[in-house]
């Protein structure tokens, strides 16, 4: 483990503090489109974190959904408490690492900032609807709300955040839209790695919103204890609990299931990490840049993981009740975008349009920001009677 001292101002004491590993990102190397003086008292992905904590589309976030429409329940995963498990993740690999945890932080809780209404089913509507129009994506869009989208500054649009922040929301892009987005975009046109902070919040975020969904399913009863027994990972743990702990109530032994899993993944997740850079040895961040993708889980357990996603695919997101609130959701996006394109005088005024080029993608903007709640209420006062 990398460590140091450093002084304690405010106590006089000499406390132990991580150092960073060589190949960590350490300090922005490519800063931020408008420069800016250096923040005082916090490191410059402190400042970034901070940033998206207050902003709008961050606070939206708790009312837009995973797999559960906002007014279903109280208990399901938002976006919001999504983000949040995924940066409590993150920086659990990232300290174990010697990484940045604060850039994985930042990173963690910034990724779903474009997401749609309705979740994945929000996402493929509005995509539709924008095919012939550069299509939609949320990563990209996450990438538009903090660099354009967010209004707080008065000197820059967006949140003028750090690259190497930036570089991390930005998981996949197409080369069409890479050669669009200057230096962010490069990495995906020389096929080039982005450093291993923003992996750990890959990654991070794939073992929270598998596992978490196994709760929500469970909790919805869409699934059954039964049937996830025949997921190799869950079986594993739930015979463990089972075993160690036989009075147990049904929704403890679930939590305390789930709860072994996530930490299975984490520590298998280290381990082939550690040993990945064992093998790629790099020595910077370049060198990360340069080398195959080196946050990774095992083979067995990169088997394993499929296995429960191939589970939730079939038996969780194709479930006859999750379908009809898809088909629902979508029809609320679909119905928005045609009349907010058909006649942009239906927009709020500051989401109208500042010229016709930039029509459908203020729409689609506009769209993509609102809430589960909010969408279904402006569907209502667009299209219902008795709302006139």
């Amino acid at each position: 483990m990398f460590r140091r001292r450093y002084w304690n101002r405010r106590w006089g004491l000499a406390v132990p503090e991580l150092l960073l590993a060589p190949y960590a990102v350490s300090i922005s190397m490519h800063g931020r489109k408008i420069a800016e003086p250096a923040p005082s008292g916090r490191s410059e992905f402190q400042r970034d974190r901070d940033r998206i904590i207050h902003s709008g589309a961050f606070r939206r976030l708790e009312y837009k959904t995973q797999v559960f429409v906002n007014h279903e329940g109280d208990l399901f995963r938002t976006r919001l408490t999504h983000s949040i498990e995924v940066a409590q993740i993150g920086r659990s690999i990232a300290r174990q690492l010697a990484l940045n945890e604060d850039l994985v932080e930042a990173v963690s809780l910034a990724h779903d900032l474009g997401h749609t209404p309705f979740g994945h089913a929000g996402q493929e509507a509005l995509n539709t609807c924008m095919k012939d129009h550069g299509g939609f994506e949320h990563n990209l869009q996450s990438l538009r709300v903090v660099d354009v989208l967010e209004e707080r500054y008065a000197e820059f649009d967006g949140l003028n955040l750090c690259f190497e922040t930036r570089e991390g929301i930005l998981k996949h892009c197409s080369p069409e839209h890479a050669s669009q987005l200057g230096e962010v975009g490069e990495r995906f046109l020389k096929n080039r790695r982005p450093s291993l902070e923003a992996q750990i919040a890959n990654l991070a975020d794939e073992i929270a919103y598998n596992n978490h969904d196994v709760d929500d399913g469970l909790r919805s009863g869409l699934v059954t204890l039964e049937q996830l027994a025949s997921v190799r990972l869950f079986a594993q743990h739930l015979d463990e609990v089972r075993v160690s702990y036989p009075n147990l109530t049904e929704r403890r032994v679930v939590h305390e299931t789930v709860r072994r899993m996530i930490g299975t993944l984490v520590t298998d997740l280290i381990a082939q990490t550690e040993r990945n850079i064992l093998t790629h040895t790099p020595q910077s961040v370049d060198d990360v840049r340069d080398a195959p993708p080196i946050v990774a889980f095992s083979t067995g357990m990169l088997e394993l993981n499929r296995e429960l996603k191939a589970f939730l695919r079939t038996h969780l997101y194709r479930h006859y009740r999750v379908m009809r609130m898809s088909a629902k959701s979508q029809r609320v996006i679909n119905d928005l975008f045609k009349a907010f394109t058909g006649d942009p005088r239906l927009l709020p005024p500051q989401f109208s349009p500042k010229n016709e080029p930039e029509r459908v993608r203020a729409v689609a903007d506009y769209i993509a920001g609102m809430t589960d709640r909010y969408a279904i209420r402006e569907h209502r006062r667009i299209f219902a009677i008795e709302d006139i």
